[in-house]
């Protein structure tokens, strides 16, 4: 069976970080929707005008667009995005993949998620714009705290595209509910090298978040980059589960 993928990017990223999977999935015969979110890519939105409601109109216009129920994966902070549209959009979502993920109950918000994590690089050089509307990883630790397992070079060329992230969407809080987010298949794919969410949160996340089955990445934060043939193969997998 052929599937719809839509793939939405993390915090500081855009479409093209999903470019490496998506060209798998697509040689693959499935079809991959990948927006730039607000702020990121392509898109131009000032960050103080973004909202977490920006970003989930935008993933629900992709998820909109699919004829077929759709398999909604996202990255990183997208976790919480994703989670949101599935609240709005049950009968339109098959699954839901957290890859690398924020798997966030109801009334958490990425900052909540974080206040307590230690051993990561990502919150432990993490801070904002004076006017609080950017957020941004120290430059000289992003490499090490996103990526270490790609090369200087490709993490250098990744990193001229990366943008400063609208930070209120970070601390807004999901509204999300049992009877429609929570009843959709949920699946995560944890990465157990990673310098940005522990392993252990992650693990803790998926626990709590009830999902059906976890994979497993020996990768850093960033396996769309570093491992996208893995990444595509477990997203096959998971069609097929679902």
């Amino acid at each position: 069976m052929k599937s719809t993928y839509v793939l939405v990017h993390a915090a500081w990223l855009g479409a093209w970080a999903w470019k490496p999977v998506a060209d798998q999935l697509t040689a693959m015969g499935h079809t991959v929707i990948a927006p730039d979110l607000p702020g990121h890519g392509a898109d131009q939105t000032p960050a103080k005008l973004v909202r977490l409601q920006n970003y989930v109109a935008t993933v629900l216009d992709a998820v909109d667009r699919s004829e077929q129920p759709v398999i909604l994966v996202g990255h990183s902070f997208a976790g919480v995005t994703i989670s949101q549209v599935a609240e709005a959009r049950p009968e339109k979502i098959r699954g839901l993949v957290y890859l690398a993920a924020f798997l966030l109950p109801n009334d958490a918000s990425f900052g909540d998620a974080v206040a307590g994590v230690t051993g990561s690089l990502a919150v432990d050089n993490f801070y904002l714009s004076d006017d609080k509307t950017e957020a941004y990883v120290a430059a000289e630790k992003a490499h090490a705290a996103f990526a270490q397992d790609a090369s200087a070079e490709a993490f250098g060329e990744a990193a001229k595209y990366m943008v400063a992230e609208p930070a209120a969407p970070l601390f807004e809080k999901l509204s999300i509910t049992e009877t429609r987010w929570g009843a959709i298949p949920k699946y995560y794919i944890e990465t157990t090298e990673d310098n940005a969410i522990p392993l252990a949160a992650q693990r803790q996340m998926a626990e709590q978040g009830g999902v059906r089955r976890t994979y497993s990445l020996a990768t850093g934060h960033c396996p769309n980059l570093t491992q996208p043939v893995q990444v595509a193969a477990y997203l096959q997998s998971i069609a097929e589960d679902l």
